[in-house]
């Protein structure tokens, strides 16, 4: 039976302005793979990566590069290394998981800028990004 009533229509669309204010929103605490890949390849600096789920999981495949900083050990303490001038991404398994919102929520919390890589180890492998093995722990980006 055909549909005679939009179902995309039937809450109208938000004024251009409200669309690009909340669009500009997501993009202030989101990133992608693929960027961060790029600007870790480019060396552009100003970030460091954060791996929010376990040492296990960090150890089994990560981003080349980032932390391990499970978000259930973020504290002030455990954050200390970290420098205010640098923006974190944080992620976690993919967009099943809510581990990098936790970590971004803490990390916020006691005062860093972050960014939540959607899609996170997932998203990454998706794009056929390297993924390393081990648990070494090199900041990604400065």
């Amino acid at each position: 039976m055909p549909v005679t009533t939009s179902l995309v229509l039937a809450t109208p669309a938000a004024a251009p302005e409200v669309a690009r204010r909340h669009v500009l929103d997501k993009l202030s605490v989101e990133t992608d793979p693929s960027d961060v890949h790029a600007d870790m390849s480019a060396e552009a600096g100003g970030f460091v990566v954060v791996d929010a789920r376990s040492r296990e999981a960090y150890g089994q495949g990560h981003v080349p590069g980032a932390l391990s900083l499970p978000h259930g050990e973020i504290e002030a303490q455990s954050v200390a290394g970290l420098s205010r001038d640098d923006v974190v991404v944080v992620y976690c398994w993919g967009p099943h998981c809510n581990g990098a919102a936790r970590a971004a929520v803490k990390l916020a919390a006691l005062g860093y800028r972050v960014k939540e890589m959607i899609g996170g180890i997932d998203g990454w492998r998706r794009e056929g990004l390297p993924v390393s093995a081990g648990d070494s722990s090199e900041p990604a980006a400065r």
